[in-house]
């Protein structure tokens, strides 16, 4: 049998129909095999992105037949995201995996002087590990935990949860528009020094964490629910936020939970989430929203974050390696 020749190049006009197989082939796989929330695009709706160069293609030929490809994008944040690595099969996987990488690493040399790369390792990508750490990438552990709706046993913890009354001076609203700048000022300094930071480098300035909370609030990142955000006011000042959108469908997501560094300790996170995920369940109780479920993703490492969710109700569903690669510049200056 004739060794196999692999050939890698950008997905173009001139292979677009001999790529819908490989590309069906992932689209079959991405809920089961690679926790995608949602069902990924159709085909022509794919081929369109790639048209509009919203996302890009790295396609691998196998004896001239496309067998595994690499999505990434540099147009939605300030980090180049990596969005899949998908093989046809798993002959010959960790090869067809590095000359991916390659190529794609030579396509964002530009990018990558100034611009970190984050890839989200879901679901059977993770065996990628070894592969990619070849390529100076790094790793945090990421837990993605679930709130079910119906599930008696978590709406019984969320309802039974005791919580300190609130002091006078504060209360706990939904999101006014108003309050954009002090959830860019909290969110900001709460998670500028975070390892949220590392692979989204945006959360260390004002202007980066601008443009996420823009992003979440005029629905970029799925519906923003501004009724169902909670907002903690110190005499009418926001001084903590719990942000809540709709990933897809009827999934709810909290993508971004903070309390200003001086009113920590207090037990007020609590009363945020509780509020935002009482709010989600009483939706769909009475039929005003239909959610099935609500969910958070936080570092494996974060013992404290891990232990509030689950005082609230949610339950870890899977974990995954957030890989990230600094920019070259980052490099640079430390190695002076």
């Amino acid at each position: 049998m004739a060794e196999a020749t692999y050939e890698v190049e950008l997905l173009n006009k001139d292979t677009y129909k001999i790529f819908k197989g490989v590309y069906n082939d992932f689209k079959a796989k991405a809920v089961n095999e690679y926790k995608f929330e949602l069902e990924p695009l159709e085909y022509d709706e794919f081929i369109d992105a790639i048209d509009k160069q919203y996302l890009h293609c790295v396609v691998l030929k196998e004896n001239e037949i496309p067998t595994a490809f690499l999505v990434y994008t540099t147009s939605i944040s300030e980090s180049i995201e990596l969005n899949i690595i998908h093989c046809l099969g798993t002959e010959d996987e960790p090869t067809k995996v590095k000359l991916l990488l390659e190529r794609f690493l030579a396509l964002t040399e530009a990018e990558r002087q100034s611009k970190v790369v984050s890839y989200p390792m879901l679901g059977h990508q993770s065996i990628f590990t070894a592969d990619i750490t070849k390529f100076g990438f790094k790793f945090i552990g990421s837990a993605v935990l679930r709130f079910f709706m119906g599930n008696a046993s978590s709406e019984r913890i969320l309802e039974n949860m005791k919580l300190e009354e609130l002091p006078e001076d504060y209360r706990i609203s939904g999101y006014e528009d108003a309050f954009r700048e002090d959830a860019i000022r909290v969110i900001h300094e709460s998670f500028k020094d975070t390892q949220d930071a590392l692979f989204d480098t945006r959360f260390k300035t004002i202007d980066g964490t601008r443009d996420i909370i823009n992003k979440i609030v005029d629905n970029v990142y799925g519906e923003f629910l501004p009724e169902v955000t909670s907002v903690l006011l110190h005499n009418d000042t926001p001084v903590g936020f719990a942000f809540s959108n709709i990933t897809g469908g009827k999934i709810a997501n909290i993508p971004l939970v903070a309390i200003d560094k001086k009113y920590r300790g207090n037990g007020y996170s609590e009363h945020l989430l509780n509020r935002s995920i009482k709010t989600i369940v009483d939706w769909t109780k009475i039929g005003k929203r239909i959610f099935s479920e609500v969910n958070v993703t936080t570092e494996t490492n974060n013992y404290k974050a891990l232990k509030l969710y689950r005082r609230i109700g949610f339950r870890e569903d899977y974990c995954y390696p957030q890989a990230y690669l600094v920019s070259k510049k980052l490099v640079q200056k430390v190695e002076k």
